[in-house]
């Protein structure tokens, strides 16, 4: 047989000493320093995830400001541009309304106008219409007057004609 396989009485005391003196060896020197690392890597992973947690719920409250900032600012956008929106549609209706008002007064200036030069434009034709008769009639009663007999038989039938 194999002395690997079946263990000798003596292998198995030796054995049994050297894995309690280096049980006792372990204990006595390296057992609290590697218990110690271990306790302070579970709690460095703890605060580690503890940490990790906080960041998450930070993030989250974060991420919930952001989406609420943004609707705020999405809010108030839409607000300035329906008061821009109303703003224009104000001034365009104020400005087609001072046009037309101005057109109105502009169409009233012409008329008045033009019935102020048509008044001085018939004054004028009347003036020399008048004028022009004057001459007429002048020169016609100084070609038909031309005659003292003339003259004195026209005065003495306009004379007849009125009656005081």
């Amino acid at each position: 047989m194999n002395p690997l396989v079946v263990p000798d009485l003596g292998l198995v005391v030796w054995t049994t000493v050297a894995f309690a003196f280096l049980f006792f060896i372990l204990a006595k020197f390296a057992w609290k320093p590697i218990m110690a690392a271990i306790g302070e890597r579970e709690r460095s992973i703890e605060d580690a995830l503890l940490k990790a947690e906080a960041a998450k719920e930070e993030m989250s409250r974060l991420t919930n400001e952001n989406e609420s900032l943004i609707k705020q600012a999405r809010a108030e956008r839409d607000l300035i541009l329906s008061e821009a929106r109303k703003a224009k549609d104000q001034i365009v209706s104020d400005a087609k309304e001072v046009a037309h008002k101005e057109g109105a007064r502009m169409i009233e200036l012409a008329r008045v106008e033009i019935n102020n030069q048509k008044a001085i434009a018939l004054a004028d034709v009347k003036n020399q219409v008048a004028t022009l008769s004057l001459e007429i009639a002048e020169k016609i009663l100084r070609k038909q007057f031309e005659d003292q007999q003339q003259q004195d038989e026209l005065v003495s039938q306009l004379l007849k004609e009125v009656k005081l």
